[in-house]
C-alpha cells in the first residue's frame, strides 16, 4: 500500500509539507517509481490547480511545476524550444505523466527540460508556509542531486521569458533516436537586433555534475555584429574548450568534450558565425 496525501490546493500542499517535511513530493512519479520506497510517505501534487496551469503575464510564460510534458507540448503559450526538447523525452506514456517540476528537482544534469530552462535563464518560484521566493534556475543547483530547495518548500512554477527565444538551436545526442537518455545535450539561443547580437545563451547537459552554463563566455559575443563575432569565434570556442571538463562514466570524457565542441561550432555556423 502507498502511503500519502492528495493535496487539492497549493496551500494544502504547503501546510502538509510544513507539518511533515519528510513527505516526498510526487508529481508524475516517473523518476520516483524507479526507486520506490515502501516506507515513504508521498505528497501527491497532480490535482493542485495552481501547479497545473500554463499562463502568461507581461514578461513571462508561467509554467506550473506539475504540468506534464504532454501538456506543455499541447500548450499554445509554451516556447517552441521547450516543446522540441520535451517531445524528445522518452515515450508518450512517460510524457503523459512526467512533470517539469520533477525533471528540475531530481537534480540530474541529464534532465532535458531543465537544460532548456538553464539555457534561457528561467526563474523558479519556490513556495512554503513561510512565504515565497523567486530565484534564477542557475542558483538552484548545488551539485548532482543537490539543490537549494528547503525541506518545507515546493517548486510551484517556472517562469520563462516571453521574448527573445525564437532563434534557437537544440540537439540531444543519445544511443538511439528515441527512448534514449542524453549522452550529451545542448540548447542555445541567439538574439539579434539591427545586425548586432543582443544576447547569446548556451547550456550543455549530461556533461558534468550540473548543467554547464557560462554566461561570461557567451558575453564575448554580445554587442558584436555577425562579422565581428566571426572574427573572435576561435577565441570563443577556445574559452569553452577550456571550461568544459566532462565527468567520466559509461561514455568517455573525451567523447563528451568532442561532441560539445562540435555542437557549439554547429550552432555558430547555423546562425551565420
Amino acid at each position: 500500500m502507498v502511503n500519502g496525501y492528495q493535496a487539492t490546493s497549493l496551500k494544502e500542499a504547503l501546510d502538509i509539507l510544513g507539518r511533515e517535511p519528510s513527505v516526498v513530493p510526487y508529481g508524475g512519479g516517473t523518476d520516483l517509481m524507479i526507486e520506490a520506497d515502501d516506507n515513504a510517505t508521498y505528497l501527491f501534487l497532480s490535482k493542485v490547480p495552481e501547479m497545473k496551469q500554463i499562463t502568461e503575464d507581461t514578461d513571462y510564460v508561467r509554467l506550473g511545476a506539475a504540468c506534464t510534458f504532454t501538456e506543455i507540448m499541447e500548450s499554445e503559450l509554451a516556447p517552441s524550444l521547450l516543446k522540441e526538447a520535451v517531445f524528445q523525452i522518452a515515450a508518450p506514456a512517460i510524457r503523459n505523466l512526467g512533470t517539469i517540476g520533477g525533471n528540475i528537482c531530481n537534480g540530474s544534469p541529464k534532465a532535458d527540460s531543465a537544460l532548456v530552462f538553464v539555457a534561457t535563464d528561467a526563474k523558479l518560484r519556490l513556495a512554503s508556509r513561510r512565504g515565497e521566493r523567486v530565484i534564477p534556475i542557475s542558483e538552484f543547483y548545488l551539485g548532482r542531486k543537490k539543490t537549494v530547495l528547503a525541506e518545507d518548500e515546493l517548486l510551484a512554477e517556472v517562469l520563462m521569458n516571453k521574448s527573445g527565444l525564437d532563434n534557437y538551436y537544440y540537439k540531444k545526442v543519445g544511443a538511439r533516436d528515441a527512448l534514449a537518455i542524453s549522452r550529451v545535450s545542448f540548447a542555445a539561443v541567439l538574439t539579434t537586433a539591427e545586425d548586432k547580437i543582443v544576447n547569446c545563451m548556451t547550456a550543455f547537459g549530461a556533461v558534468s555534475d550540473v548543467i554547464i552554463k557560462r554566461a561570461d563566455i557567451d558575453a564575448l559575443l554580445t554587442g558584436k555584429t555577425l562579422a565581428e563575432a566571426k572574427a573572435i569565434k576561435e577565441e570563443y570556442l577556445a574559452a569553452y574548450k577550456q571550461a568544459i571538463v566532462p565527468i567520466r562514466g559509461r561514455i568517455s570524457a573525451e567523447y563528451r568534450k568532442a561532441v560539445c565542441m562540435n555542437l557549439l561550432n554547429d550552432f555558430l555556423l547555423s546562425k551565420g558565425i
